[in-house]
């Protein structure tokens, strides 16, 4: 099993007052580690606003700052249902193995100068390092329904989505009493609790909404998605080698193979575009190192060099094609979140099964320990499991919130940009009727005289 995981840890709080400083300590806290971990905890963060700046560039003009915003939000939605309860229920003790207690609630009991079980960072640090995977996760989800979801719906769905879905796969997975950590199930920085939750939710929602009214304006700035791609390739360092909770050769592991990884989604995701259409593309090249990236997120801490070379390469091939899916079955997934990072967690985490290796992690031994046959059926039954649970849980979320307030924007608002009609604000400073269609024209009048309560700045 992952023993790097297998502790229940306490974590920090934005609340100074409730801070404990009386845990008693199990290990000792070793600053080299600790230093470490400050700058995956920082990296990591940065990957929200990259992940903002890579969404963005592929929208219409109308809606770029709208789909920024559904990423850069979750950075204070998240931030504090994680203090204040999501964190609790992922870490705190759990006695069913399927939900943690609320021994954190309003980030009690919390240490800033000790450790939680056997690991060598503050408590509170490695609270703050998995909050901010907490705050990427439902941003994730933003991409698949870009340009059409109302932003008061999205809000209230991402704040239960983190409380209800992300904290109960979050303790399953790396809780130590976690269920899922208990059958073996190896999952080093998310595959499972990212990436497919984050694919698997995104088809719900877009179950819920439709298509959008308009699908085929080009994008507005790809150079902002190439920026994006990049500086999320620099915070997931901080995502995957970070997740070793220490600085020592596990750590080292998975930064060597994220990059190859990376690298390598990047190349194949670009040779499948030459065979096709003898050309290749920014957008292609910026989604096959994401790639790359969620595939061997699951496995950086597990595989070595030529693992993650091999995991890279699948995850371009594989994701590359899955975005042809939504053409052939006609789902409107605006960017792809699904192929990339619903398939492409999947894919991942059974190639972890199959990839692992105890020469990189002793940890590995243990979960080979009925065979390499039982630990890939485990792999499946995690990906079944969280699948199943975020889809379905995102399901009832996304119709009970549809029904009391709404979560599709109305075919006005879409016309005139959902940068005008939420946030009264237009990207680029230039005409915001520029990329629309003639009908939408209407939609100068309706900032001034709003002919619904949608279309006010305040609304949403």
């Amino acid at each position: 099993m992952n023993d790097y995981k297998r502790i229940t840890a306490s974590g920090t709080a934005l609340l100074l007052p409730t801070f404990s400083f009386a845990q008693e300590a199990q290990a000792v806290v070793d600053k080299g580690d600790s230093t470490w971990m400050i700058v995956s905890t920082a990296l990591v963060l940065l990957m929200t606003p990259a992940l903002a700046l890579f969404y963005g560039g592929m929208v219409q003009k109308k809606n770029v700052l709208n789909t920024m915003l559904l990423s850069f939000v979750m950075m204070g939605v998240s931030s504090i249902s994680w203090a204040m309860l999501g964190y609790s229920l992922a870490f705190g003790e759990s006695t069913n193995g399927f939900i943690g207690s609320i021994q954190y609630l309003w980030a009690q009991n919390i240490s800033l100068d000790t450790p939680m079980g056997e690991q060598t960072i503050p408590a509170a640090l490695f609270m703050l390092f998995q909050m901010k995977f907490a705050i990427i996760t439902p941003a994730l989800i933003s991409g698949a329904v870009a340009e059409r979801i109302k932003f008061s719906g999205y809000l209230v769905f991402t704040l239960l989505w983190s409380i209800l879905i992300y904290a109960p796969l979050a303790c399953w997975t790396w809780n130590s009493n976690g269920w899922l950590m208990n059958l073996g199930a190896l999952d080093f920085a998310g595959g499972t609790v990212v990436h497919l939750s984050s694919g698997m939710s995104a088809i719900a929602l877009i179950m819920i909404l439709g298509p959008r009214k308009s699908k085929t304006l080009p994008p507005n700035n790809i150079t902002l998605t190439l920026l994006g791609a990049g500086l999320l390739w620099f915070g997931w360092f901080g995502f995957n080698a970070g997740s070793a909770l220490a600085m020592d050769s596990i750590a080292i592991n998975a930064f060597l193979t994220t990059h190859m990884a990376a690298a390598a989604g990047l190349l194949s995701w670009m040779a499948i575009e030459w065979a096709r259409h003898k050309k290749v593309t920014a957008i292609g090249a910026a989604s096959g190192l994401v790639a790359g990236l969620v595939g061997i997120t699951p496995a950086a801490g597990f595989v070595g060099v030529g693992g993650s070379v091999l995991i890279g390469v699948a995850a371009g091939v594989v994701c590359c094609l899955a975005v042809d899916l939504k053409h052939r079955l006609g789902y409107d997934d605006a960017l792809d979140v699904i192929a990339v990072h619903g398939v492409g967690g999947l894919m991942g985490a059974v190639l972890t099964g199959v990839l692992a290796t105890p020469a990189v992690n002793p940890a590995v031994a243990g979960a080979l320990a009925d065979g390499r046959g039982n630990l890939v059926l485990v792999q499946f039954a995690a990906v079944a499991a969280s699948g199943a649970f975020a889809f379905g849980g995102s399901w009832i979320l996304a119709k009970v919130i549809d029904m009391v307030i709404g979560l599709r924007s109305n075919e006005e608002c879409e016309q005139l940009g959902l940068d005008l009609a939420y946030h009264g604000e237009d990207g680029y400073g230039l005409d915001p009727l520029g990329d629309m269609e003639p009908a939408a024209e209407l939609g100068t009048h309706a900032i001034a005289e709003p002919t619904s309560g949608e279309l006010t700045p305040t609304a949403g």
